[in-house]
């Protein structure tokens, strides 16, 4: 028999660790939560300061025999659990179900699965961390007198088998209260103007007006003013301007990116970063810690200087802005900042991709601008008329991170300006025509899953290892769907100056398209509205958090 038995969470992790440590330890798995709290009944003794009860679970059994045979023979047992509150409960659950010596059996954690940080781990073992353990506890307690309570409450008064809980039917009611913003939110129309000045060396100068109209008469009233009217350009103004490269990823931002970028589902990303952890490929990928370690640091020096030069890096540290974020991990990061890309399925290789370059890009210099804004005067009858039409132009003078990668956003912005055209202070402008188009005020968006991740990370609910399950949670109930919305036609105006003759006509749009987006069901919103209604304090968001 292995004198050490270690045991971790998974068994892919388990054949990973066994290679690192040699023939004196036997690697098993505890294949995630052994015990919880009893299925029948309540099983907290609210009047005994809320003591839980615990049973082995029916499906590890079998485990735990095994797990009970291999400590008795071993004279060392090494609980390798996950490093956050889930694994220190697991930790202290197996000790418990196992009968262990807490004081004799030694705790270890690392957030990488290398042979380093394995070795470096059984040199500085610890004892079970009590405070952790209640943490997890008090949650499970909550969790479960929260869903044991209200459900029957819907059960009753709503239908059966329906089901509440303290972190879902918070999320559930964003999605609602979403919604009902989008219902009473009734769109305004307004014109943008945009005025087409072609220059001698054959480019055109687009530049938009400083105002938007309401009206068209109003629109009207002013292409009048434009008619034999002069173009000059007043100002020229070249600021330097920079771009920063965003931090490392933790859970939530490593989700919302892989949503934008790779359409993964938050699910789906988190099933591909845990194969991609278990296989030693990645740091630990439930985190809500931006900072990267030392080594990771100068790992991506090397790799910056080498691949792209000295002047392309900028190593720093980054610092978290989310609420009652948990320090103890770094950022997801490649193990080996050396290795750019990994065997393995497509989704594997497309997440470390996204990875290894966000990593990278985090420890590149900024990148450096240059932005000129050009100001056109109108002016009719020696008058300057108050509005303006504005041009900008931007040149990318030193790429720097940008070399590598740029983070998407939930609202890509059409519009990305180029370099200007060459024109000169004083300089009289011909008009090729001045264009107003109509355009609507949107209504705020509807959640997809790495918004509503980004949503609750903001307001401090859940945690890094929550946020896909309840996502799911809330889909497999009924409560909310992801649906694609198809879009609507809709008729808008264009009024045309061109050649000093004012013209109108009607082009048709589609509107209102969304892909994948989380809608409220009808039963979502009666169980929210009865909830909020009668249990306000416990659907508030600041109790949840």
């Amino acid at each position: 028999m292995a004198k050490n038995l270690v045991i971790v969470e998974s068994p892919a992790k388990a054949k990973t660790i066994e290679g690192f440590l040699g023939k004196d330890f036997l690697v098993k798995s505890s294949f995630g939560h052994v015990r919880d709290l009893k299925s029948k009944g309540l099983s907290i003794d609210v009047e005994k300061d809320f003591e839980p009860t615990y049973e082995i679970s029916p499906d590890k059994k079998k485990v735990i025999t095994e797990l009970r045979k291999l400590s008795s023979s071993s004279s060392e047992v090494w609980l390798a659990t996950d490093e956050d509150r889930e694994g220190e409960a697991i930790s202290w659950h197996l000790c418990e179900a196992l009968g262990l010596d807490q004081d004799k059996t030694k705790r270890i954690v690392f957030h990488e699965i290398t042979k380093n940080a394995i070795q470096n781990a059984i040199q500085s073992p610890r004892r079970i961390d009590k405070k952790l353990v209640d943490a997890q506890q008090a949650r499970r307690v909550l969790d479960r007198l929260v869903g044991f309570e209200l459900s029957p409450v819907l059960w009753k008064k709503i239908k059966p088998s329906l089901s509440a809980g303290r972190v879902q039917s918070v999320a559930v009611r964003l999605i609602v209260e979403r919604e009902k913003e989008i219902e009473a939110f009734s769109s305004k129309s307004f014109y943008k103007s945009h005025a087409y000045f072609p220059l001698s060396n054959g480019q055109i100068l687009k530049a938009e007006l400083n105002n938007k109209f309401s009206e068209d008469t109003e629109v009207q009233e002013f292409l009048k003013h434009c008619t034999s009217a002069t173009f000059k350009v007043s100002n020229l103004e070249t600021k330097p301007g920079k771009k920063t490269p965003s931090a490392p990823f933790t859970t939530s931002t490593l989700q919302q990116e892989a949503s934008r970028k790779l359409g993964f589902s938050v699910a789906q990303t988190m099933t591909v970063a845990q194969r991609l952890y278990e296989s030693g490929k990645i740091t630990y990928m439930r985190t809500d810690s931006v900072n990267l370690s030392e080594t990771a640091i100068n790992e991506a020096k090397s790799e910056i200087i080498k691949n792209y030069g000295e002047n392309y890096s900028n190593p720093r540290n980054y610092t978290t802005k989310s609420k009652g974020a948990q320090e103890a991990h770094e950022a997801i990061r490649p193990t080996y900042i050396s290795q750019s890309s990994v065997d393995g399925e497509n989704a594997e290789k497309r997440l470390y991709d996204l990875i290894w370059k966000r990593t990278i890009a985090s420890q590149m210099s900024e990148a450096k601008l240059e932005k000129t804004t050009a100001t056109i005067d109108i002016i009719k009858n020696n008058k300057i008329l108050s509005e303006k039409f504005i041009a900008q132009g931007e040149v990318l003078k030193f790429d720097g991170f940008l070399k590598v990668y740029l983070e998407s956003k939930d609202d890509e912005d059409d519009e990305q300006s180029g370099m200007l055209p060459e024109i000169k202070v004083n300089e009289v402008l011909i008009v090729d025509r001045i264009e107003a188009v109509e355009r609507f005020t949107h209504h705020p968006p509807r959640y997809s899953e790495a918004s509503l991740v980004k949503k609750l990370e903001e307001n401090g609910i859940g945690r890094p290892s929550t946020y896909a399950p309840t996502i799911s949670t809330i889909q497999k109930r009924g409560y909310v769907t992801k649906e694609d919305k198809e879009g609507t036609q809709r008729e808008y105006n264009i009024i045309i100056l061109q050649n000093d003759k004012i013209d109108q006509k009607k082009q048709t749009e589609t509107t209102g398209k969304e892909k994948a987006k989380l809608f409220p069901t009808d039963i979502g919103v009666v169980v929210n509205d009865f909830l909020v209604e009668h249990f306000p304090e416990i659907l508030d968001y600041g109790f949840t958090a």
